[in-house]
């Protein structure tokens, strides 16, 4: 009974509008002291214990960092120096802006971890010079939007941090290096019918018009953007730094990059950059540590166990239970953000990974690519909401675009699942 209320709490939170992460730790602690009854005040005191356990993990350093790392390249101009260098190497012609769009996000990937920062990034230098071109705003929110979801899969990845925290036996190392793979396939994915739509609908008309940039110039300007993911997962993979430290690391880059090189970035400018990253930083982090108090619930109200039993006992064998998993993900990532699903799900999909002997790595980037799908699925898609706004169009004008770009992506997901290697063979090459 109150299992069935934790939920019925936490859903009818939501429905409320309540945010997600004080809906979580709501419900959980409402059911907590529901639970403890005979000594609430005693059983209340699990409230603040696992609101602290779920913060004090040390790989969470990672997130307020990244996030920090993605404000910076955002504002130094890495951004547009990496297009001009992309658009020398491609050229000019129907489709190669958006082209240059998915291999320029998935790039700068490499760099951040968040989707939203990559949309922001990319968004603010190529949907004004796709519309310049020829391109329709919807269309080019659409691509932005969809490319800034490899960012969660290319390392490093907040997405990882988070899963690596959840599952014991998934290092973010692993994870890391599990990512790279389906992260390229899943951007070379997108670019196909970005491409193709582009083409088919005669857009870019005015693209060949506009001079290429040159190409040794371009290369000179990029190579401080083009050696930041070297030094960040270049230095992991020699041991120089844990993947906290390259966090660190890549913010002083960059701020090295922006004020002392590129000089796009003033001092005055860093209240701005550490505000905002302390706000997004923040929100993560205490939806992060809410949901400590909330899988406490789950797990003392033995929630898990019976839906574990339920789900294994269905007759609907191993591919059928992975088949329902996603379908129900999906379905959650059209309204749920990535990090969310992340705290939400994992502790009730554990014991069904562990009964089938699943890969926690292989399930972590097949998690990672649903919640990379959620990012662009309208209604509530985070990456889709901030290319939107650029563009200054609602999100509903994405929809006939955004689709043949979600089935890309969810083709790569079923080539993960078929062929497991492509997601766990480069950890054990690395020898993690």
């Amino acid at each position: 009974m109150i299992a069935t209320l934790l939920f019925i709490a936490f859903l009818a939170m939501l429905f409320l509008g309540v945010p997600i992460g004080a809906a979580l730790g709501l419900a959980g602690a409402v059911c907590i002291a529901l639970a403890n009854q005979g000594a609430q005040w005693f059983g209340l005191l699990a409230v603040p214990q696992n609101f602290y356990a779920g913060l004090g993990k040390y790989p969470l350093l990672a997130i307020p960092m990244f996030v920090l790392v993605g404000s910076i390249f955002d504002r130094s101009g890495v951004a547009l120096r990496l297009v001009n260098f992309a658009i020398a190497i491609v050229g000019r012609g129907s489709g190669m802006l958006p082209l240059v769009a998915i291999a320029v996000a998935m790039f700068l990937g490499g760099i951040s971890g968040s989707g939203p920062a990559n949309a922001a990034a990319v968004g603010a230098v190529m949907i004004a010079a796709m519309t310049r071109a020829g391109y329709p705003p919807s269309y080019s929110a659409s691509v932005v939007g969809a490319a800034a979801a490899t960012d969660i899969l290319i390392p490093p990845s907040v997405a990882f941090i988070v899963y690596s925290v959840l599952v014991p036996g998934a290092s973010v190392p692993a994870l890391f290096a599990a990512g790279m793979i389906p992260g390229v396939l899943a951007g070379l994915a997108l670019m196909i019918p970005a491409v193709w739509m582009a083409k088919k609908h005669k857009m870019g008309k005015e693209e060949a018009a506009l001079p290429r940039p040159p190409f040794w110039r371009s290369l000179r300007d990029a190579l401080w953007g083009l050696a930041a993911p070297v030094l960040i997962l270049g230095g992991m993979r020699a041991g120089w730094f844990t993947p906290t430290e390259a966090a660190v690391v890549a913010v002083f880059y960059g701020l090295f990059v922006g004020m002392v090189v590129h000089r796009t970035i003033k001092v005055r400018d860093l209240f701005v950059i550490l505000r905002e990253s302390g706000e997004l930083s923040a929100v993560i982090l205490l939806v992060v540590s809410l949901a400590g108090i909330f899988a406490y619930s789950l797990s003392t109200l033995g929630v898990i166990d019976p839906v574990t039993n339920a789900i294994v006992n269905s007759g609907l064998g191993e591919y059928g239970v992975l088949t329902l998993l996603i379908v129900m993900l999906v379905t959650v990532g059209m309204f749920l953000d990535g990090v969310s699903i992340f705290l939400i799900f994992v502790p009730l999909l554990l014991p069904i990974v562990q009964y089938y002997k699943w890969d926690p790595v292989w399930f972590g980037v097949i998690l990672t690519l649903k919640v990379a799908l959620g990012q662009f699925t309208p209604p509530l898609a985070v990456n889709l909401m901030v290319s939107c706004r650029i563009a200054n169009v609602p999100m509903e004008s994405t929809v006939r675009w955004v689709g043949w770009m979600l089935f890309s992506m969810a083709l790569v997901m079923v080539l993960v699942i078929a062929f497991p290697p492509l997601a766990t063979w480069m950890p054990r090459a690395l020898g993690y």
